[in-house]
């Protein structure tokens, strides 16, 4: 069975949609060369007039994918960094996102915003190293976040095929993780369905991105003392608390897992939606970056600020010290 990495993926998928629909094209900035090293060959296979490149204006050209969507094509924007967000908010949320809505759905918007290596990569910084999911998921505008090779395929591929905006964030801790895949197989993964990574008893751990693998990893060496279930969102937006529920009722018990800052972060709302409909054996905890985390230059720093698998650990026990 041939490997498959996530960064190739994404790169698979944009490819294949591209192929199934000549509405879809991409545009963003140094994407003809794939800095990002996502859209390399993309330009050769399908043109100039599908594969753009941007001037270094974030808001003309974000607004242009709107106007473009509007009038019936589907572009796919690249933002190479993730706090780019930032400067297009106004134009992802008070435009493409509302014009449907503000028009009792006589348009439609189908944008989807494509951020390779969203959150740390080594020495990015403090204006590099965003998790800003958090943020679209308040606004109510679909936003997700694979995990695994297959996931990042298959949710670009429906967020590409969905009638309004989709932001998918790629973490960088994820772009190089690598899956025995079979490419038959590989098809479109429904929005707004999680999925239980790893079956548990005692607690139920909710990973967000390439914290999934965390998860797995602390999930397998705690195996001896607890069983971990892990569950993996997929999409922030709309959630699957349906199936969250389902676990936690199980196992009574709920961790999260979540790299972007911890006041009005995600971890927060998935423990409270919990709360609404399930009693807890135990208080639940987070793990996440600190209140208005900065990432440092510094890599010691970096990793300091990120949520780690010593700290996953932690919660873990701290949940589950009463088991039998």
């Amino acid at each position: 069975m041939p490997r498959l990495s996530y960064r190739k993926a994404l790169t698979r998928a944009l490819a294949d949609e591209m192929t199934r629909d000549e509405a879809v094209f991409l545009l963003g900035e140094d994407i003809r060369v794939g800095a990002s090293n996502v859209t390399p060959g993309l330009l050769k296979r399908f043109g100039p007039d599908r594969v753009l490149d941007t001037p270094l204006s974030e808001q003309a050209f974000t607004s242009f994918a709107t106007g473009a969507a509007l009038a019936g094509l589907r572009p796919v924007v690249e933002f190479q960094i993730p706090s780019l967000l930032f400067l297009v908010f106004e134009q992802i949320v008070n435009h493409a996102h509302k014009f449907p809505m503000m028009t009792g759905g006589q348009c439609a918007v189908p944008v989807t915003y494509l951020v390779p290596g969203s959150g740390s990569r080594t020495g990015w910084a403090g204006q590099h190293s965003d998790h800003p999911y958090s943020l679209f998921a308040h606004v109510g505008i679909v936003t997700v976040v694979p995990a695994t090779p297959a996931d990042a395929y298959g949710l670009l591929a429906s967020a590409i095929r969905h009638d309004d905006p989709v932001v998918v964030f790629a973490p960088a801790g994820a772009l190089d993780v690598r899956d025995d895949v079979d490419f038959a197989t590989l098809a479109p993964v429904p929005l707004g369905r999680g999925v239980v990574r790893r079956a548990g008893d005692d607690v139920t751990v909710v990973a967000v991105g390439h914290l999934v693998h965390d998860a797995l990893a602390v999930a397998e060496e705690l195996a001896d003392q607890v069983s971990v279930e892990v569950f993996d969102p997929r999409t922030l937006y709309p959630f699957d608390i349906d199936a969250l529920v389902d676990s936690v009722s199980r196992t009574g018990r709920l961790v999260v897992v979540d790299d972007s800052n911890r006041s009005c972060g995600i971890a927060a709302e998935i423990i409270t939606s919990v709360l609404e409909r399930v009693p807890l054996t135990a208080p639940p905890r987070r793990v996440t970056r600190p209140d208005g985390a900065v990432l440092p230059f510094a890599p010691g720093l970096d990793r300091a600020v990120q949520p780690g698998r010593a700290a996953l650990t932690a919660a873990i026990h701290h949940v589950t010290k009463d088991c039998p």
